[in-house]
């Protein structure tokens, strides 16, 4: 089992930066590959990011290619998302999901956490 809390959401301005960071409880937290996916209003839930479970490789969503930075610490077992240079089409509830393979589909993820909201005010 692992359970994921994420934090670091809030309103922020376009152009601005926020992290996030998502927290995993257990052990096998280095055993998983982990994810970031986004959920709008009136949308599907959305792939924004993934790394391995070394953290040497990592893939983006077009849409936030060289804004966007995954980076995980596995002492510290949790994952993070730096997002840079924001637009309010950003705004979303990002989840944090754990799985046994790196992908950037969804329902491939055993493991979510709760959400955080990131609004992005133009």
């Amino acid at each position: 089992q692992v359970q994921l809390v994420e934090s670091g959401g809030g309103l922020v301005q376009a152009g601005g930066s926020l992290r996030l960071s998502c927290a995993a409880s257990g052990r096998t937290f280095s055993s998983n590959a982990m994810g970031w996916f986004r959920q709008a209003p009136g949308k599907e839930r959305e792939f924004v990011a993934c790394i391995t479970r070394t953290g040497d490789s990592t893939y983006y969503a077009d849409s936030v290619k060289g804004r966007f930075s995954i980076s995980r610490d596995n002492g510290k077992n949790t994952v993070y998302l730096q997002m840079n240079s924001l637009k309010p089409e950003d705004t979303a509830v990002y989840y944090c999901a754990a799985g046994m393979v790196v992908t950037t589909t969804p329902s491939l993820y055993g493991y979510w956490g709760q959400g955080t909201q990131v609004t992005v005010s133009s």
